[in-house]
């Protein structure tokens, strides 16, 4: 019987070889614009949900002083108007002793919810009130103070607003309240108006 003699097959030398430091090189690069390019799209994605959040506490501030200064009556004098115009929504103004804007600072506590309202009382002193919302329902309100809030770890919003006479037509009154948040760095700078027409 004729013996047959297994032989291994030769290995292609040109097959056998690594990857050359170019080849390296060029998938390390291709890598790396990846990992940088998902990044990009994290830090991105992020920052645009801080800010729709930003904008939603912003439209339910505009939303919550529009329908303040919808309840009081046509006579008071919270919204009437001598002139064209009263308030204004670039400087904070105060008309008739009556102040046209606001502050309201949140802190987030152990699940809850805290919102300090900054206004004017009759002497033209500024008062903090701070309500509390605990994740229970419950609501509480504390007495006027001249102290402020601490801002660190706070959201800080601004509120100003116009009311404007015979706008758009005669006879009514068009009410216009601008938010703006003020200590945070978010670029665009978050800002909500919105408006509303009144008798």
């Amino acid at each position: 019987m004729a013996q047959y003699q297994h032989q291994q097959p030769r290995l292609n030398r040109r097959g056998s070889r690594g990857f050359s430091l170019v080849e390296v090189l060029v998938a390390s690069v291709v890598l790396l614009i990846g990992v940088i390019s998902v990044a990009g799209l994290i830090g991105s994605t992020l920052g645009g949900t801080s800010r729709s959040g930003y904008m939603n506490q912003a439209a339910s501030l505009a939303t919550e002083k529009l329908e303040d200064l919808n309840r009081y009556p046509n006579s008071a004098p919270q919204v009437t108007v001598s002139g064209t115009s009263v308030g204004s929504l670039t400087s904070n103004t105060i008309t008739g002793g009556i102040s046209y804007f606001d502050e309201v600072y949140f802190s987030p506590s152990q699940g809850g919810v805290e919102e300090t309202t900054a206004r004017l009382d009759s002497n033209g002193n500024t008062q903090y009130v701070t309500t509390t919302f605990t994740p229970g329902g419950q609501v509480s309100t504390s007495a006027p103070s001249t102290t402020p809030p601490a801002i660190a770890g706070e959201t800080a919003f601004e509120r100003r607003w116009v009311i404007d006479q015979d706008v758009p037509v005669t006879g009514v009154r068009r009410v216009t309240v601008l938010v703006t948040l003020v200590n945070q760095t978010i670029q665009p700078p978050v800002t909500f108006q919105m408006s509303m027409v009144r008798p």
